[in-house]
């Protein structure tokens, strides 16, 4: 395997009620992997508020959650270094140029890519997200060598089941119709799409799944998030 990082994993059964595992909960006991072998696992994440974690802790934001999990699930003293490109209301236009400006590396072990409702809430033309997001997707598969499967997507939350949106129905149509384009993307490129969209549309039953700001997810949320992404991420930083 590269850099002789190596990996046992031992995933409990998964059961899924749809078609594709993606879309589901992935159960994981901790006490169930082990990481062999030392090493240094470069994460990078790339999006928006919902990235950098608006309205929460550093700590509490799901990139941070996540390096925690991994830290608390190995054997030895591996490390997962953790890169995040992102802020509050940028667009798929605003993160191209982020990038950009920052001139990453080829040399990260894992990626997220988390991106497009402020385009949805800022009404920019559809039609941009459909040529900027391909471009996103390329760039986080530059940052992990050109390894695509080194790479997951997450879709859109929907802000709609908050206090600030309060109205399902067309603000949820249309996060669908960019989640909807994201899915059929990646499933034809073999890219890891993973749905955490209905978990954001418990906000209105559940408060405690939305932050002080009636808006963004909780560290409660992104806790969520984590209990899908997690076994995905192992398995990614897994491939050679």
């Amino acid at each position: 395997m590269k850099n002789g990082f190596y990996l046992i994993v031992f995933f409990l059964i998964i059961s899924c009620s749809g078609s594709s595992a993606i879309d589901d909960a992935i159960a994981l006991d901790e006490e169930e992997i082990v990481i062999l072998e030392h090493g240094n696992f470069k994460i990078l994440s790339l999006g928006d508020s919902y990235t950098i974690g608006q309205s929460v802790c550093e700590k509490c934001r799901f990139p941070e959650q996540l390096v925690d999990s991994l830290l608390n699930r190995t054997a030895n003293k591996s490390t997962f270094p953790l890169k995040i490109i992102a802020q509050t209301g940028w667009t798929t236009s605003n993160l191209i140029n982020a990038i950009n400006a920052e001139n990453i590396n080829a040399d990260y072990n894992f990626v997220t890519l988390l991106i497009g409702v402020n385009n949805q809430y800022q009404n920019k033309p559809f039609g941009l997200f459909v040529t900027e997001f391909p471009q996103l997707v390329d760039i986080a598969i530059a940052s992990v060598n050109g390894e695509s499967k080194k790479l997951v997507v997450l879709s859109i939350p929907d802000y709609s089941y908050t206090p600030f949106g309060d109205r399902p129905g067309t603000v949820s149509e249309e996060i669908k119709r960019y989640n909807d384009f994201t899915k059929s993307y990646c499933e034809q490129r073999n890219i890891t799409f993973l749905n955490i969209t209905d978990i954001t549309q418990q906000g209105l039953i559940n408060p405690e799944l939305v932050s002080s700001d009636g808006l963004h997810p909780s560290k409660e949320a992104y806790a969520k998030f984590i209990e899908r992404l997690l076994p995905l991420a192992i398995e990614k930083l897994m491939l050679p």
